[in-house]
């Protein structure tokens, strides 16, 4: 049975990434909004409905990638000694994270590409965002000990987050001339030593 199970969710994880590709194809060559769902079905040989099976909307094609890079965090983040500081056990989780988009830079840079020019992919990005700065706030409070009342861990999940967003357009804009974690490790240490003594 285990083994059933698993060529079932191997076959899920490779007919999603085959909408993935599809789709991002699709929007490369037609662009976002005059590509249409029948359109990706075809080209990932599915039924319509079957692409709702595995994403909600079109943006989500998009930003497939988030549910993955939220987990490889809390995971990293999980890892941590329970002896480190917050704040670093955060910096060291981000930077493997980033470490990741490093190694996938053409394919984030086509995502990037796309939410760039299509208010409703970025809007859809702002919306899954907060959903990790919720996770990861919640991951934080246990790690802390402490409960909701506590700001501290949604603050510095808030900052987390606006660290790694800026690391990377910044990385992106920049012609990607700096390795990105350590621009995502130079964003948590400025912001951690203050932004109001930045020179």
């Amino acid at each position: 049975m285990s083994e059933e199970l698993g060529l079932r969710e191997r076959k899920k994880l490779e007919r999603r990434r085959s909408i993935e590709v599809a789709a991002l194809n699709r929007f490369g060559e037609n662009g976002f909004d005059a590509t249409t769902i029948d359109e990706i079905a075809a080209d990932a040989d599915i039924a319509p409905r079957t692409f709702f099976s595995y994403f909600p909307t079109k943006e989500d094609v998009v930003l497939a990638d988030y549910a993955d890079r939220l987990k490889r965090t809390t995971d990293e983040l999980g890892r941590r000694p329970a002896s480190e500081a917050p704040w670093l056990a955060l910096r060291e989780s981000f930077a493997v994270v980033a470490a990741d988009y490093e190694a996938q830079r053409d394919d984030l840079i086509r995502r990037f590409a796309i939410m760039a020019v299509n208010p409703s992919v970025h809007a859809r990005s702002l919306q899954l965002q907060a959903g990790w700065e919720d996770t990861v706030a919640e991951v934080l409070a246990q790690r802390m000990g402490v409960n909701a009342e506590d700001i501290r861990p949604r603050l510095m999940s808030s900052a987390a987050l606006a660290c790694m967003r800026s690391s990377l357009r910044h990385w992106i804009l920049t012609g990607h001339r700096r390795s990105l974690p350590d621009l995502v490790e130079a964003s948590f240490d400025r912001l951690g030593t203050g932004l109001s003594a930045a020179g």
